[in-house]
């Protein structure tokens, strides 16, 4: 995280910001160190860079000090030297602001905090740096915890219960969660429920609340949503005969999904000698829906804004999911019965809403229905940041 020189400008000059500490010079290595301890700590959550700015003065006014290589090279290993744990995420930065030659400290919050100079906690109280609090120690190791949480379990920072459709929370999905009669005897309130689901943490819908429940999912996870493409031919340059973007809430897109392969499905009809008709499909349906549901529910949500991608071809179906595979899983172990999951809340989400049954069992099945439709057996590609399959046409 960096700033423009407008923004460093700015804030240079805002002396009630709690996001800049001014210094005249280095002398004072320690205070330096407690201020990058502070910053990244990030008790009061601005989610943005702190800067210290060294060269100076109080009022932001230029000390006109000499800004030195062996002072950058100073400041620079204060991240390093064992002094701060863990070890902060900075920027030194030589800049000239406002007609002003300085150093930028500039210093991003960290996720595993607290973060400590010397065994102590130090964290930002207004314009001052102050030893933290068994309770403010407290909320930064439970911040931590939250950012252990796999990415579909975390709270998204600034999102509301505004940004959920509450209804579809009450009426679609928790009677499909929840049975009627423990809904019941509890008489919880809808934030007690939604806590309860995982659906909330400490008061903040979680990412997997706004692609379940969200009124505008794609504002939070640009990359939520399944791209499908059908070509006139064998390769991608050849004409395109459909294309769908497939956006809106997690159900709403599966259910499209499905919608789309059923509709794309050829159905070959052969005659016997006695007129009997035998119906015959190029792809089995199940198989099909498996492979793009599982691309949906193990996909890299977090890190890519890469949709899912179904490109049908005449011969063939290729699905490609963002993300490589995940925790235990390898190629050597992949449908044998291996499982983990990147994203257990969306899992958990999917099988409330009828998508996914049996956990575990999709690529068996899936091999188990292309043998029965005479299809060659999928051809998996696994590369470091997507999971690819192929699907060949019933022979």
């Amino acid at each position: 995280m960096t700033y423009t020189d407008n923004e460093l400008a700015r804030l240079l000059g805002d002396l009630e910001s709690d996001l800049v500490e001014r210094k005249r010079t280095a002398a004072d290595r320690s205070a330096i160190r407690r201020t990058i301890t502070a910053f990244a700590n990030d008790l009061a959550e601005h989610q943005a860079a702190g800067v210290i700015f060294i060269g100076v003065e109080d009022d932001g006014t230029c000390a006109h000090i000499a800004i030195t290589d062996e002072l950058m090279n100073t400041l620079a290993q204060m991240r390093g030297d064992g002094n701060i744990l863990p070890l902060p995420s900075m920027l030194v930065q030589k800049r000239f602001i406002s007609g002003c030659e300085l150093v930028a400290i500039i210093v991003t919050p960290s996720n595993e905090t607290p973060i400590r100079y010397q065994g102590r906690t130090f964290i930002k109280v207004g314009s001052t740096v102050q030893l933290a609090s068994p309770e403010e120690e407290r909320i930064l190791a439970e911040r931590r915890r939250a950012a252990d949480l796999s990415f579909d379990m975390r709270p998204a920072s600034g999102a509301t219960f505004d940004e959920l459709d509450l209804n579809y929370f009450s009426t679609q999905y928790l009677p499909r969660a929840v049975s009627p009669d423990v809904l019941e005897l509890n008489q919880r309130s809808i934030e007690q429920q939604m806590e309860s689901l995982r659906l909330t943490y400490r008061g903040n819908p979680t990412y997997g609340a706004l692609l379940s429940l969200g009124r505008d999912p794609q504002r939070w996870l640009p990359g939520a949503y399944v791209q499908f493409l059908r070509l006139d031919g064998a390769t991608i340059t050849d004409p395109i005969r459909d294309q769908k973007t497939l956006t809106g809430r997690l159900e709403d897109v599966l259910r499209r999904m499905d919608e789309l392969l059923e509709i794309n499905i050829s159905v070959r009809t052969d005659v016997t000698g006695n007129s009997v008709e035998r119906q015959a499909p190029d792809y089995p349906i199940v198989a099909l829906r498996q492979l793009a549901r599982n691309a949906v529910m193990h996909r890299n949500y977090e890190s890519t804004k890469s949709p899912v991608r179904i490109s049908w071809f005449t011969d063939r179906v290729e699905i490609q999911s963002p993300g490589g595979l995940y925790g235990q899983v390898n190629p050597g172990n992949f449908g044998k019965g291996a499982t983990d999951y990147r994203n257990p809340l969306v899992a958990e989400i999917m099988h409330h809403l009828g998508f996914a049954q049996r956990f575990g069992l999709g690529i068996p099945l899936v091999m188990e229905e292309l043998r029965k439709n005479n299809n060659p057996a999928p051809q998996f590609d696994f590369q470091p940041t997507m999971v690819g399959v192929t699907v060949r046409a019933a022979l």
